[in-house]
């Protein structure tokens, strides 16, 4: 009997709110380079290269992440589908969804389940529990991969381990699931031998994971069949219906199947595994140097020790610092204590109730057509750096309140200004006023960067009026 498929899930619609102020809500942490030159959902693309009987993968991502989640597989040379999550619902709605798709397409495969935010070193482990976690899950069995705790960790769920499972070398029944623990119950896991870091990461098979979905939560699966039927393909995109998927109840695999069914089983993994989830695990991963210090950027230290520094576009400077972490952006300056990194999720939530802009994206925003940057702005007028990629356009829009001056400073630009289409070289520039209809193209080979000036009584980003869209946005 030939070998199920395997299909890799990739999870990537976290917000990563730890790693604030470099993961913001609009540009998370699994779509950053942190830790070499490809981004966190890059690698994990990257790290199923050679896993015998794997597809292409499928990729769930929240809606408002799409171009650029769509960017970047394509960067990796992936064929990926995504599967767009209109709200967020936790990994077991989104893991049914995916298991639909992969019925559809295939016949009853495997799901290997990856968060796309994770760090592995070493691959080769890595591949060899996925192709013994195969055997497992081909039985109808439920794997869990479970991390080899090196200290006792506070930030993680543990994994009991329970009875070997027959015939298969390292392979043990789920004796229970544990919540993260303080630091004296971690202590004792770890001197016990018996628990394991709880990775998120789940081999089975697709309608298995249905059939003890409908046993143990019968409504979210009924609302995620809904949700899928109603699908409908946009671009590169599956849209879900989104009425009926933000009808679904939140949860995830871990309270809503794994915890419930008796087919848990855990394989113990050393791989040099890390969710990433807070700077000090950067600094622990990154290269230290001679003082324990990792330095990012234009960094400048006199008697710093053990410290994680990431300047992003400024020079930084720091004297006489002992264990603290600083991360420099355009808008925001963390500075704090590097036991106390897994606070700064309480910062992020004053930054949401007192809706500041910094919790939600950085002064450069990523768009399907490029990206801009707020350079300068003060009361009616705003100062904007565009760039757009070659052969990109933005929509054909008009706006209530603003009027915009555009000079080019780099490249040729295509441009529709009320019933004129001009070409602009560099250094020319054009005004469009308030209400005429406009757009904005490069059609050279090289990305067009200009300057916009924005004035006018209102210039948030929600004064557009859309007529054409080659990417089907509604929104900016």
């Amino acid at each position: 009997m030939d070998a199920s498929v395997i299909v890799p899930v990739i999870l990537a619609g976290g917000s990563g709110t730890r790693l604030w102020p470099l993961s913001r809500s609009l540009y998370p942490k699994q779509l950053l380079p942190l830790v070499n030159e490809r981004t966190l959902l890059q690698n994990t693309v990257a790290r199923l290269a050679g896993v015998v009987g794997v597809s292409a993968p499928l990729v769930v991502s929240n809606s408002e992440h799409r171009f650029m989640v769509a960017e970047q597989l394509r960067e990796a040379d992936s064929n990926a589908a995504i599967l767009l999550e209109p709200v967020g619902r936790n990994t077991a709605p989104a893991v049914a969804i995916a298991a639909l798709e992969a019925l559809a397409q295939e016949d009853d495969p495997v799901l290997l389940v990856l968060p796309a935010d994770h760090l592995i070193d070493d691959e080769v482990a890595f591949k060899e529990a996925v192709a013994g976690g195969l055997v497992v899950a081909e039985t109808g069995d439920f794997i869990t991969f479970g991390i080899l705790p090196h200290h006792p960790e506070i930030g993680y769920g543990y994994i009991c381990k329970g009875d070997q499972v027959a015939a298969a070398a390292d392979v043990y029944r789920v004796a229970r699931f544990v919540e993260k623990p303080d630091l004296a119950t971690a202590e004792r896991y770890l001197e016990s031998g018996e628990y394991l870091w709880n990775s998120g990461m789940f081999m089975f098979k697709a309608r298995r994971y249905l059939e003890e979905l409908e046993k143990f939560a019968p409504e979210m699966l009924a609302l995620c069949c809904e949700a899928y039927d109603g699908k409908v393909s946009d671009i590169d995109f599956i849209r879900l219906d989104e009425a009926a998927f933000a009808k679904c109840p939140s949860d995830s695999i871990d309270y809503a199947v794994m915890e419930k069914t008796d087919a848990a089983c855990v394989i113990p993994l050393d791989c040099g595994w890390s969710d990433i989830g807070s700077w000090a695990a950067l600094w622990e991963r990154g290269e230290q140097d001679e003082n324990g210090n990792v330095f990012k950027g234009d960094v400048i230290g006199e008697d710093v020790q053990d410290c994680y520094i990431h300047a992003s576009g400024r020079m930084v400077a720091a004297v006489g610092l002992r264990e603290h972490v600083v991360v420099e952006t355009a808008d925001a300056v963390l500075v704090a204590a590097k036991d106390r990194v897994q606070d700064v999720k309480a910062i992020v939530e004053r930054l949401k109730l007192e809706q500041r802009q910094e919790v939600v994206l950085h002064r450069q925003v990523f768009r399907p057509w490029g990206s801009y940057e707020c350079i300068d702005n003060a009361e009616r007028f705003q100062v904007k750096r565009i760039v757009v990629s070659p052969g990109a356009r933005l929509s054909l829009q008009a706006h209530h309140h603003r009027a915009e001056h555009w000079i080019v400073v780099k490249g040729t630009a295509k441009v529709v200004n009320g019933d004129q289409e001009i070409i602009l070289a560099e250094n020319q520039s054009t005004y469009i006023p308030i209400g005429a209809t406009h757009r904005l193209e490069n059609p050279g080979k090289i990305p067009l960067e200009l300057i916009e000036v924005q004035s006018g009584s209102y210039l948030g980003e929600d004064d557009i009026v859309r007529f054409e869209d080659i990417y089907g946005r509604n929104g900016c």
